[in-house]
Parts: C-alpha cells; structure tokens; sequence
C-alpha cells in the first residue's frame, strides 16, 4: 500500500505492529488521529503513551502494573493478606477483578514453564514467589493459571517447591476449559470456577 506521505506512512507501520491489528485496522486508527491532530484527543493519546514509558512502575511485590513501586492491591489494607492467587499475566488479575469474587493478594509470574519454547522457572517470578511465602502468613495459595500442558506443569514445579509448607493449595474448577486462555472466559464463568476450586491433588499427580 503506497501512501504519499512517509510520515504517514510510519504511523501506519506503528500500529501495525500492534497485537491483533492488521493493516486495514492500522490505517484507520492513523486516518482518525489524522482527522484529530488539530483537537484535544491526539494530545491526551500522546501524553497517556508518554506516562506509559516513564511513569508506570512494575510492583516490587507481586509485578503487577502500578502508578508508585508498590500497586494498589498489594497496599489496600482491606485485601485478605493469608490468601494469595497465582496467575500468568497482568490480564489474568484484571480479568478475576472483574469477577469481584476474589478479595486477596495476586502473584504474576511473568509466563508458565514451556521447555520447548526455552521457559524455564528461572525464566519466571519464582523466586520472588518462594520468598514472599516463606516471608509471609499465608493460608492459601489459589493457582488460576490457564488449564494447559504449560500450565499444569507450572502447577506441578510450585507445588513439590511448596511440599513442606503447611499451606492449603487449590486451583480454580475446570469449568474453564482445557486448552483455553482465562483472558476469554466470561466473568460468571471465571467467578464459578473461583467459587469452586479445588484441591490441588485433584488433578496435578506427583
């Protein structure tokens, strides 16, 4: 596709590169800004992607996104501080907030163990994991992790580096199914499978 400007152009190539957009999409969202450029709303998308690079900060406990080192989760006083849930990705604690079923504490791991794709748990926020256990006063840990080969060998790793901890450990219902993402699950669907988990020896045998 030819444009007659090159700076045009590179915008274009910009979203392109974004996950999902094609080159269709990528066009349109640049012909919008085009039809913007002269108002407000080209000037907060610049400034909300500038905070993006400087000012969002990883959390120092949990590696969530935050505003300051520590996010609002892990600093409400108000969050159940004996229960805490193991997820993969950031999108997988907005997607269970989204539930409003669950009112502990979050660990992200960054991934799931996939050796064939070179993921190993030095890869992951394992460590860090291990420290805030054997640091912390938790009762539980809940895995919510995606019902795959990945993520049932995650599971499995966590749970023999937990074996002599007194600490219960459970995993949501399988109403998510096999194979799928939790990003897409609906949220009656992910609070059920909250509400119903289970024990980890359920399903993950040593």
């Amino acid at each position: 596709m030819k444009y007659s400007s090159a700076i045009f152009e590179k915008a274009v190539q910009q979203f392109k590169n974004l996950p999902g957009v094609g080159q269709k999409t990528a066009l349109r969202f640049a012909l919008h800004l085009l039809k913007k450029k002269d108002g407000n709303e080209l000037t907060s998308l610049l400034q909300s992607i500038q905070d993006i690079q400087h000012h969002i900060h990883v959390c120092a406990i949990c590696h969530n996104i935050a505003d300051t080192p520590e996010c609002s989760i892990c600093s409400d006083a108000n969050r159940k501080k004996n229960v805490l849930c193991i997820v993969e990705t950031i999108r997988d604690v907005i997607a269970i907030e989204n539930t409003d079923q669950y009112n502990g504490l979050y660990h992200i791991l960054g991934g799931l163990i996939s050796p064939l794709d070179g993921i190993g748990p030095e890869q992951l926020h394992i460590q860090s994991l291990m420290h805030r256990i054997q640091n912390g006063h938790f009762e539980e840990v809940i895995f919510v992790l995606n019902p795959t080969i990945q993520g049932d060998t995650t599971i499995f790793y966590i749970k023999k580096l937990l074996a002599q901890t007194p600490i219960s450990l459970t995993s949501i219902s399988r109403g998510i199914a096999f194979g799928g993402e939790l990003e897409y699950a609906d949220d009656f669907t992910l609070a059920r499978a909250l509400q119903n988990r289970l024990p980890i020896d359920n399903y993950v045998k040593n």
